[in-house]
């Protein structure tokens, strides 16, 4: 491998795991807030691309001005999807049953966009999304480069949240103890639900970035459920700074990996991670205690 077939590698690495920072960090929240699986996650970030691709079409909007409509009403959705469904699991056995349920959802939502607009690939074209420029020899797609802009954004936005807000000390509690938490006043449910709603409005932001960089159809979802899943894992379950962590040891090592040996074995890559970190460190290698995972 050559010196700037390499550094092309870094770069296009770290683009693309900023944007698998963006699309883990949901489903960290939802295992800090409820210790659960949320397997439909990817299913909603292609909702998400479906929703920014008809509005695209509809009404001539670029994807990122969608993000009003679509973070709201994902919000709203996550919400309802736990007032309704998952607060009504039994504790002890909410990790399994969710894991059932959250696959079920994947399905209709699958199901549904199947119905709506079948399984043909669609994409958006933009003019600006196809350019690239000259970084250290190494050529940056501005597509990739409005993805990591987003992501650190979004990724930023949810740090404040948790970290200095009242609703962030709230939520912070609850992941650590929920029964100390409500014994000191805070409404775990609520919060658990809010909490919710926030990590489903991320896969909002994540379907619009997803309709910019890359094609997509209703059952794609399912790739990108064990690439997500290795990097909560890596970066330790409940860390939302973790799992960003990860998520860029893991883009540049698969984007290396596919330069210096071949796509069969980057593909191998979330594998191999996940498999040593349930080895060797089967808490994570970023994440600490849970109250400290911000």
């Amino acid at each position: 491998m050559t010196r700037s077939l390499f550094v092309q590698a870094i770069v296009f690495g770290v683009l693309t795991g900023g944007v698998y920072a963006l699309m883990a960090s949901g489903l960290s929240l939802y295992f800090g807030v409820m210790r659960i699986v949320q397997i439909a996650h990817p299913a909603f970030l292609f909702l998400g691309a479906y929703l920014t691709y008809s509005l695209h079409n509809a009404l001539g909007w670029d994807p990122l001005l969608t993000l009003p409509i679509t973070v709201p009403a994902f919000f709203l959705i996550g919400v309802a999807v736990q007032r309704l469904l998952l607060a009504r699991l039994r504790d002890e056995n909410r990790a399994m049953m969710s894991v059932l349920l959250t696959f079920s959802i994947a399905v209709v939502v699958e199901g549904t966009l199947s119905a709506i607009y079948t399984g043909s690939y669609r994409s958006i074209n933009l003019d600006y999304a196809s350019k690239s420029f000259e970084l250290f020899g190494a050529r940056v797609p501005y597509d990739r480069l409005i993805g990591l802009a987003v992501a650190g954004l979004t990724l930023l936005a949810l740090f404040s949240i948790l970290k200095y807000t009242r609703y962030g000390r709230a939520l912070r509690a609850t992941m650590q103890h929920r029964d100390a938490a409500r014994l000191v006043g805070v409404d775990t449910e609520r919060v658990t639900a809010v909490g919710f709603g926030i990590g489903l409005a991320t896969a909002a932001v994540g379907g619009a970035v997803l309709s910019i960089i890359t094609t997509f159809f209703p059952s794609g979802h399912w790739e990108w459920i064990a690439k997500l899943m290795a990097i909560i894992v890596v970066g330790g379950l409940g860390s939302v700074g973790g799992a960003a962590l990860a998520a860029l040891v893991l883009g540049v090592t698969e984007a290396v990996v596919q330069v210096w040996l071949s796509p069969v074995w980057a593909g191998m890559v979330f594998y191999l991670f996940l498999f040593l970190t349930l080895i060797f460190r089967p808490q994570g290698f970023f994440g600490g205690r849970l109250a400290q995972r911000f």
